[in-house]
């Protein structure tokens, strides 16, 4: 895979791991993201933690 040259997006942030244990194994983690993006994820998660609260209540219901 080859790493572009500029930022497809000015605001893009970018983030690379490299780590290496004992002589054999070498993980490597790149990762790209932007603000909108991160906006985007952050307003899934939170859907999901708001959707959460009324299933566990229903669930834990006893009906009479």
């Amino acid at each position: 895979m080859t790493e572009p040259t500029t930022a497809a997006n000015p605001n893009e942030m970018t983030a690379q791991v490299d780590l290496q244990i004992g002589s054999s194994v070498v993980l490597q983690a790149r990762a790209r993201a932007t603000p909108a993006g991160l906006m985007a994820i952050g307003v899934l998660v939170s859907s999901i933690i708001l959707s959460v609260a009324p299933l566990v209540w229903s669930a834990r219901r006893r009906p009479y």
